[in-house]
Order: structure tokens, then sequence, then C-alpha cells
């Protein structure tokens, strides 16, 4: 037997501490397939991003217009794939909650794109360039803003059900 104030075998019949692991578990189960999600709309706004602007179209225009496109397809597969036990009682509110939340995603997109593009590229002019384009809205502005957006779909838009997930409430597992 240890004494007091020393680590010992742990019993096998002793409870393990399942709440946080359970929490983590979960939150990774759920992370991984927001993450499928979004490298599935991220390649469709890659895609149409890089066809627009060969198409010549003006480089924010191409990029609100591929975002709204990958956007679409984000809200269906977050809804009905990876928070899909979440309380969906007000579709129409959880649609437009979901865009707006995005729209801000979006504007962190455009925010570093502008400031790469069009100023850092007044003095640079090599970040005018389409690879500077695509790492500046592309990979800069869609990292930033997918931290955003997941934390602001969980907290706001799917919200846990309490009714199906009866040891959920709407505080855990949420960010904060």
């Amino acid at each position: 037997m240890p004494r007091a104030g020393t680590f010992g075998p742990v019993p096998p019949n002793s409870p393990r501490p399942a709440g946080m692991r359970a929490r983590l578990r979960s939150l990774a189960r759920e992370a991984s397939k927001f993450g499928a999600v979004g490298a599935v709309a991220f390649g469709v706004d890659l895609i149409i991003f890089n066809l627009l602007l060969n198409a010549g179209s003006e480089t924010l225009s191409a990029k609100t217009i591929s975002t709204v496109i990958a956007t679409t397809l984000a809200f269906i597969g977050n809804r009905f794939w990876t928070w899909r036990d979440g309380a969906h009682t007000h579709l129409a509110r959880q649609y437009t909650t979901f865009f707006v939340l995005n729209a801000i995603g979006l504007g962190i997109a455009l925010a570093c794109l502008a400031i790469s593009h069009y100023g850092l590229g007044h003095f640079w002019p090599a970040l005018r360039s389409q690879a500077a384009d695509n790492v500046a809205g592309q990979l800069v502005g869609t990292a930033i803003g997918t931290i955003f957006r997941f934390w602001s779909y969980r907290k706001f838009v799917f919200r846990a059900d309490t009714d199906r997930n009866p040891g959920m409430t709407s505080s855990s597992p949420t960010l904060s």
C-alpha cells in the first residue's frame, strides 16, 4: 500500500476519468468531420476561385463567388453529417446564422487577401500574383477563418441537442 502523497498502482476496478476523455474524443470526432467537410469545401473554393481568376474576374469578386458556393456545400455537409445530432428545429434560422457567421469568415479571408494584394502588393509587386493571392486568401485567410467558423458553428448554429444527449448542456463541450 503506498504512503499518503505517493503514487501507487491503480486498482483495476477504479473509475476512469471518463468525463474529460469522452469530451475530448467527442471533440476530436467532431473536428475530424468538420475538417473533412471543410477540405471538400476548400477544394471547391480553390478550384472555382482559380477558374474565375483565369476567366478574368476581379480578385475579390472571384473570392466572394467561390466562397458562397463552397459555403453552401459546407452547410449541407455540416448540417447533415458533422452535427446531424444537434438541435435542428429552425432550419431557416440555422441556415441564416450559418451564412452570417460564414460571411465573417469570408471577411477574414478577404481582409488577408486585400492586405496582401492591395496593401503589401503596392510595395512588393510579387504579392499581386495569382500564387500570392492563393497563399493570402486561400491558405492564410482560410486557416484563420476556419478556426473562427468551427468555434462559432458549435456555439451558435449546431448546438448540442440536450433532449437527445441528456449528458450534454449548452455549455459542454463547447469551446469558450
